[in-house]
């Protein structure tokens, strides 16, 4: 999943980065109101961990600014102000869930995982195509009942296959799934992650779509 945390505190984004990133995700961040604002216009994340409190831009706005553009991903406020009004009014800005500060990092990610269920097309933690199953919650999959041994960037790849299983995804739009929007993407280098995840699926679980890009067939048995 692809997660943006917008937190203007350099020692709480690095935290909350390094937990969110463990538990599997691709991490993406904006420091202020505006970046995000961008970001969330124009980049597609699966959730938003939002701060209230942001420089330039505060929080609020920016949430209520992506709901009126038509921007439904989850969102879970954070916020040093723990009143009930300010909870209400997040709630009616269109966020999805409040964590008021401080608070326990093991809390902020079940949040999270309870988000991603709950709007998402998966409605539980275990994803199956075929014989391949996928665990989000322990970030692990397995073949027939064989654990897979995957690197960080298969994972990835994998858990966007099962996202849209039958769908032709581009390199394009698996790169940006594995990269970070500040660094480097190129497409060229998912063609080696293909071909080191095709030799641990069953034969012909991914195939080829000339010019297009790659599509998970969930018909296939091992």
């Amino acid at each position: 999943m692809r997660i943006l945390v917008v937190e203007d505190e350099p020692t709480l984004q690095t935290q909350l980065v390094a937990a969110i990133a463990a538990a599997g995700h691709t991490v993406e961040t904006a420091s202020d109101g505006q970046q995000a604002r961008y970001l969330g216009e124009v980049e597609d994340f699966d959730a938003v961990v939002l701060d209230l409190g942001l420089p330039q831009i505060d929080g609020l706005s920016v949430l209520r600014h992506w709901r009126t553009q038509g921007r439904n991903m989850p969102v879970l406020i954070l916020t040093a102000r723990g009143s009930w009004h300010e909870k209400v009014t997040g709630m009616d800005a269109g966020a999805d869930d409040y964590l008021a500060k401080p608070f326990h990092m093991e809390e902020l990610l079940a949040r999270l995982r309870a988000l991603l269920r709950r709007l998402s097309p998966h409605a539980s933690a275990l994803w199956q195509c075929g014989p391949i199953t996928l665990d989000t919650r322990q970030v692990c999959a397995w073949v027939n009942d064989q654990p897979l041994t995957l690197t960080s960037h298969e994972f990835k790849l994998l858990e966007l296959f099962m996202q849209q299983p039958g769908q032709t995804l581009t390199r394009t739009q698996l790169a940006e799934h594995i990269y970070p929007y500040d660094s480097e993407r190129d497409s060229n280098t998912i063609e080696v992650f293909i071909a080191r995840l095709r030799k641990k699926l069953p034969p012909d679980s991914i195939e080829t779509v000339r010019g297009r890009g790659y599509r998970l067939c969930c018909t296939h048995s091992a």
